[in-house]
């Protein structure tokens, strides 16, 4: 699994513990809220999303839902950004937006704008692992796990039978 060339810097285990984690302390922060909107990144930011919904379910009694948004990483502004419903449902409602990995911030700040072109209550972000390299200024206010690489270094998430993160 590890080659010389990457580091793993969460296991199976600790992703699992702290997907747990973050569902609680969104529940802790928004449980006032009488319906929670989970939006996840198309791909593995929509794999966690699901994951905490999960959790969610079984600790909270409020009205959930989970959603995804799809947006090109690489070039969001060429391409339309695409929401599972229809944006008007998310008026006045608590929304969460959740992605694997915040690197540059460019990602979230595209599907925050998408989202904004609503009115929301409010939005919380959340991420698996912070990078700490931001290019935009955008921050997840629930954060996995915050790691210090260099502008090289980057990081992969994988989820599936066994959940890594690397540092690569």
């Amino acid at each position: 699994m590890e080659s010389p060339t990457e580091t793993i810097v969460l296991n199976h285990q600790q992703i699992a513990l702290i997907i747990e984690r973050m569902a609680h302390e969104l529940y802790e922060n928004l449980h006032e809220r009488p319906e929670i909107v989970l939006v996840g990144i198309e791909g593995r930011g929509y794999t966690v999303a699901s994951r905490i919904f999960k959790h969610m379910k079984k600790i909270s009694t409020q009205k959930l839902s989970l959603e995804k948004i799809s947006l090109d990483k690489t070039n969001p502004s060429a391409f339309p950004v695409l929401l599972s419903c229809d944006l008007e449902t998310l008026t006045d409602k608590t929304v969460v937006l959740i992605d694997d990995v915040l690197n540059s911030g460019m990602t979230l700040v595209h599907a925050l704008r998408h989202l904004l072109s609503t009115a929301l209550h409010s939005v919380t972000t959340v991420v698996l692992v912070d990078r700490i390299h931001r290019r935009f200024p955008v921050r997840a206010d629930i954060v996995g796990m915050t790691l210090s690489t260099t502008l090289q270094e980057r990081v992969e998430v994988s989820l599936g039978k066994q959940d890594y993160a690397y540092l690569i």
